[in-house]
């Protein structure tokens, strides 16, 4: 499932900002069997019967990596506008429990397709209702990414605590925990792909506290680690999720987590809004990594996430666009904006920088799924997982081009590379016909609100 090999491309001309290392204002970088090469200062070195890319008037950065998203919910956007978190999930829980694969694959198609065009090369998915009878839900959504053609980190979600138990979905949308268990144990076997230049690696993630067992919790993490996979679930996201905690397990979220053997650098968690003095000490110490979904956290009311502090602590710290239902239509380069502003509208103008966002936007996400040494920075030997903004025209009014990816409206995309192969030119799909994925998205929408339950 590797990525394979490529043929020699050249780009030329560009501003380069590789996250590691100093930013080259007039760079190429060369890209061969699907890895970068080399990259420096211009002129561009000639290699024979290389195409060239001429990134005159372009940025060129790694990759944005998105460390959080539930594709299904592209086909229940614009529901409960006004709503926290928890009235949300109640009111969508059994609209959601009508999807069949038909609609997890034409949601995945087209969220998956709208991050490309926003920059994104790397994207991790979290499902985790599993109506039955309804299909193959899993594989629809590997099959739409594998074809758009991104990288993909899908996560075997679950719920076993339903509201019969005290937890907040209702009982006929959750599973057994045996049923979990071994789905879970047959999708790694099936999809997960460990190689370098893997396309898809599955990872573990049952929903969160107020929807999941104490025993799944423990038994999740023993499958992932001895399969040597990664763990994904939503924490801290709200304080009704604090209350629910202390109510019902006598602790903090965090304190949970630990409680149950879950912090680690194998584990990244979804939002982390609430978090006190300690657990981010806990994060820093453990390598505990989380997703920032800043449009989702303020669509929904949860508030602002700590990431300055994090960041600052050392913690491993990733973008999320989260669900199109509370984020609808969220760009994944409009998150870095978010992430930055926010910090700074609680901080201080000095609390987050663009070069600070960018970095969480690439070089953070790979490291919340353990793909550092892979992808989220423009290396020699890191494969070219790369985005190319035009920042010219208009934007050439701002001088520093990683200001005006960052701080302005999202650019034009002039190309995004996965593996040195084309995905987006020219802001337009090129793997798939982009007209048929947005209808596939509608289409999606309009199954799942007629089905029957």
């Amino acid at each position: 499932m590797g990525g394979g090999g490529r043929a020699t491309t050249v780009i030329e001309n560009a501003y380069i900002a590789p996250v590691v290392g100093d930013e080259i204002a007039s760079g190429y970088v060369v890209i061969s069997d699907g890895r970068i090469e080399a990259l420096g200062a211009g002129p561009a070195p000639i290699v024979p019967g290389a195409e060239k890319i001429d990134g005159t008037g372009c940025l060129v950065t790694p990759g944005l990596v998105n460390t959080h998203h539930h594709l299904y919910q592209w086909a229940s956007q614009g529901l409960f506008q006004d709503s926290t978190l928890f009235e949300w999930l109640t009111g969508l829980y059994r609209t959601w429990a009508r999807m069949d694969a038909d609609v997890v694959y034409g949601a995945a198609a087209a969220g998956l397709g709208w991050l490309a065009l926003t920059g994104c090369t790397t994207s991790s998915d979290h499902h985790y209702i599993f109506p039955k009878g309804r299909g193959d839900l899993f594989e629809a959504e590997v099959r739409a990414a594998s074809e758009i053609g991104l990288r993909f980190h899908p996560c075997r979600g679950s719920m076993d605590r339903g509201q019969k138990d005290g937890g907040l979905p209702p009982d006929e949308v959750v599973e057994s925990r045996d049923e979990i268990l071994t789905h879970t144990a047959e999708v790694i076997d099936k999809y997960h792909d460990p190689s370098f230049d893997s396309m898809l690696r599955v990872a573990v993630a049952p929903c969160s506290p107020f929807s999941v067992s104490e025993g799944l919790m423990i038994d999740s993490a023993t499958m992932a680690r001895a399969k040597g996979v990664r763990l994904h679930t939503h924490l801290a996201e709200t304080l009704d999720e604090e209350e629910h905690c202390i109510e019902q397990m006598g602790c903090t979220p965090v304190e949970y987590m630990e409680k149950l053997g879950w912090l680690g650098e194998d584990v990244w968690f979804a939002h982390a809004v609430h978090l006190h003095d300690a657990d981010i000490r806990r994060f820093a110490e453990t390598g505990s990594g989380s997703a920032h979904c800043p449009s989702s956290n303020a669509r929904l009311g949860a508030g602002i996430a700590r990431v300055s502090d994090l960041v600052a602590a050392g913690a491993p710290v990733g973008l999320g666009v989260d669900g199109a239902a509370s984020s609808e239509l969220t760009s994944m380069a409009g998150e870095m904006r978010q992430a930055m502003l926010f910090q700074r509208a609680v901080n201080g103008p000095t609390a987050f920088t663009a070069r600070q966002a960018l970095e969480i936007g690439t070089l953070g996400g790979a490291r919340n799924l353990g793909r550092h040494h892979e992808i989220g920075s423009i290396e020699p030997g890191k494969l070219a997982d790369l985005a190319i903004w035009r920042v010219d025209g208009f934007r050439s009014a701002i001088e520093d081009p990683v200001c005006s990816l960052v701080f302005g409206p999202t650019p034009p995309l002039s190309r995004l590379l996965v593996g040195g192969r084309t995905v987006v030119e020219n802001d337009e799909l090129r793997t798939v016909a982009q007209d048929v994925v947005g209808r596939a998205g509608v289409a999606a929408r309009k199954r799942l609100m007629r089905q029957e339950a």
